[in-house]
């Protein structure tokens, strides 16, 4: 079923595109013009998927992230003109789980919405237990060594991609299209924001390196804690 989509953004053009495209297959649309406004609706709304715009007077579309991952897993897509990569990681980095750059094409645009708002049922609801780790899918909820760790979506689906592959090299390549869809098969900078948000989150301070670095390949997980190379 289509979900409800929070949209910031201070461009009038913008927003009345977006709910142009967003309302006509069926989704249910708010507008925020401001961030302020938008956490308010936020928080009174509890919508399905945030997409929000980088560069806005006051607080920031990153600051808003920020506000939104501390308190939620939703799905947040980041919207904005600018093209360099560290304006990307540090989106990624504020907690967004996507990043499209203006001009964008509504039909990817809506593909990636679609992606991030499905969750499709698995064939088994049984978790998945793999060394220190147990992945409970129905639940998206994981545990290390018998403690809870809190993931946003798409780090949790990138671990359960890696769990699910577990001793096997992962090429980035493979891990980029599982997670984020082909279309972003050629940006690693998604895999290195996450990669390195998924080792802080599960390694603490076990001491146990649990994703390997392959060198110009990709990733290994190995739920054993077994020594590897640092990234």
């Amino acid at each position: 079923m289509p979900g409800r989509i929070l949209v910031v953004d201070d461009e009038a053009q913008i927003t009345r595109v977006l709910r142009a495209a967003l309302s006509a297959q069926g989704y249910d649309v708010r507008i925020a013009n401001d961030p302020e406004e938008g956490l308010r609706l936020f928080r009174d709304w509890a919508p399905d998927l945030v997409i929000t715009d980088l560069m806005m007077p006051g607080m920031s579309g990153v600051e808003l992230c920020r506000l939104i991952r501390a308190q939620s897993a939703t799905p947040v897509l980041v919207l904005s003109v600018r093209e360099h990569e560290r304006s990307k990681v540090e989106a990624l980095d504020a907690g967004a789980d996507d990043y499209v750059n203006k001009p964008f094409s509504i039909q990817e645009l809506l593909a990636r919405v679609r992606a991030h708002l499905r969750r499709a049922p698995e064939r088994t609801t049984a978790p998945l237990e793999t060394g220190d780790f147990v992945v409970d899918v129905s639940a998206h909820a994981v545990t290390v060594q018998g403690k809870p760790v809190h993931l946003t979506p798409k780090e949790f689906e990138l671990l359960l991609h890696l769990a699910r592959n577990a001793g096997k090299v992962m090429t980035h390549r493979a891990l980029l299209t599982a997670v984020w869809g082909a279309q972003s098969a050629h940006q690693p900078e998604y895999l290195r924001v996450f990669i390195g948000q998924l080792r802080k989150k599960l390694e603490g301070e076990t001491g146990r390196q649990y994703i390997q670095t392959e060198p110009w390949v990709g990733y290994r997980f190995v739920p054993e804690g077994w020594s590897g190379s640092e990234e």
